[in-house]
C-alpha cells in the first residue's frame, strides 16, 4: 500500500499544496508548514486568500487604488506571505489567489484540485487556540484531499519536530485506508518512524480478572485491536520503521494523549456521498480541538 503510494501519488505531483492564509501569526506558520511539504513532495505551493468582503464593505474602495479596501489587505496579505515561502524554500514554485467568497466555500472548492491542505488553528478572531476556528473545522470535514491543521504551538514559527515520529489512528476499515497511506508517506518523506495506535475497550460486563482469562497474552478486544492494527499496515514498505500500538480507552482520549509524543497525528474521516452536514466523526472533532501536535484528516469512503 505505501511504498506503491509513494510512486502512485506521482500523477499528482501537479496538483500544488494549497494553505488558507489570511495575516495572522497561525496562518504564517501554516504557509511554513506548506512551504516545506510542498519541497518535501516535489511539488508546488498555492497561497489562497478568501474573504466575502463585498457583504461587508458593498462598494466602500481604497481610494488610491480603486478597489474594496478589504480586497487590497487580502492582496497585501498573499503577497507578504508569498515572500515568507519564497524567502523559507527558494525552489518551491509558489502562486497566489485572492477569492472573493467565503473561506469555507473557496477553501473546500480548493482542496478538489490539492495534493493536501494547511490550515492554522486560528484565524484573526482571537478565539483561544484551545477552540478550532470554524473555518478549520468545516474545511476539514468536507475536503477533498488531507486536511494539516497547526495545532500544538502557539507563535508564528512552523518548526522542526521535536519528537521524531508520525502518528497515526486506526480506524474501523484499516485495508486499503487512505489516512494509513498518507501516514507512511509523511513518515517515509521525512525519515523517522510510524507509530500506529488502535483504542479499544473492554465490554461492560467482563470483569477484570475473570479465572477463565487471567493469563491469557490479551482479552478479544485487544487481539481484535491489534489484528486492525496489522490490516492498516498490511503493505507498508519494509523500510519504513513502524511501532505498533493498543491501548485500552476511548480512542479520542488515547489519540490525544499519543499526539502529545507526535510531530504529526493522521486520522480517517468518512465521507457519506450526498451527505451535506458536517462529516468529521467524533474522535477526528475530538483531536482537532486538543491535540497537542499538528493533525491531518483524511477522507476516507464511507
Amino acid at each position: 500500500m505505501c511504498a506503491a503510494a509513494v510512486h502512485a501519488y506521482g500523477e499528482l505531483l501537479e496538483f500544488p499544496v494549497v494553505v488558507g492564509v489570511d495575516g495572522s501569526e497561525p496562518s504564517l506558520r501554516a504557509v511554513d508548514w506548506a512551504v516545506d511539504e510542498a519541497a518535501l513532495r516535489g511539488t508546488s505551493l498555492r497561497l489562497v486568500y478568501a474573504s466575502l468582503w463585498e457583504r461587508y464593505e458593498g462598494v466602500s474602495v481604497a481610494a488610491d487604488l480603486a478597489k474594496p479596501s478589504e480586497e487590497v489587505m487580502a492582496e497585501d496579505i498573499v503577497r507578504t506571505a508569498e515572500r515568507r515561502a519564497r524567502h523559507r524554500e527558494p525552489g518551491v514554485k509558489v502562486t497566489t489567489d485572492v477569492l472573493p467568497e467565503e473561506p469555507e466555500y473557496g477553501l473546500i472548492r480548493e482542496s478538489r484540485s490539492a495534493l493536501a491542505m494547511v490550515l492554522g488553528c486560528r484565524g484573526r478572531t482571537g478565539m483561544t487556540e484551545a477552540l478550532l476556528g470554524s473555518v478549520s473545522v468545516a474545511v476539514a470535514g468536507h475536503a477533498h484531499c488531507p486536511v494539516i491543521v497547526l495545532r500544538g504551538s502557539h507563535d508564528n514559527q512552523a518548526r522542526t519536530g521535536r519528537h521524531g515520529r508520525i502518528a497515526l489512528g486506526v480506524g474501523e476499515k484499516p485495508t486499503g485506508s487512505p489516512a494509513a497511506r498518507f501516514a507512511c508517506e509523511e513518515a517515509l518523506l521525512r525519515g523517522v518512524p510510524l507509530e500506529t495506535v488502535r483504542a479499544w475497550r473492554r465490554p461492560l460486563h467482563e470483569p477484570s480478572a475473570h479465572p477463565l482469562i487471567v493469563g491469557h497474552p490479551a482479552h478479544l478486544e485487544e487481539q481484535q485491536a491489534a489484528d486492525m492494527v496489522e490490516e492498516a499496515l498490511r503493505d507498508a514498505p519494509t523500510g519504513l520503521q513502524v511501532q505498533r500500538r493498543t491501548v485500552e480507552g476511548y480512542a479520542r482520549d488515547v489519540l490525544i494523549a499519543v499526539s502529545r509524543e507526535a510531530d504529526l497525528l493522521v486520522v480517517g474521516s468518512r465521507r457519506r456521498q450526498g451527505h451535506f452536514g458536517l462529516q468529521l466523526g467524533r474522535v477526528a472533532h475530538g483531536v482537532l480541538h486538543h491535540a497537542a501536535c499538528p493533525v491531518a484528516v483524511v477522507p476516507e469512503p464511507a
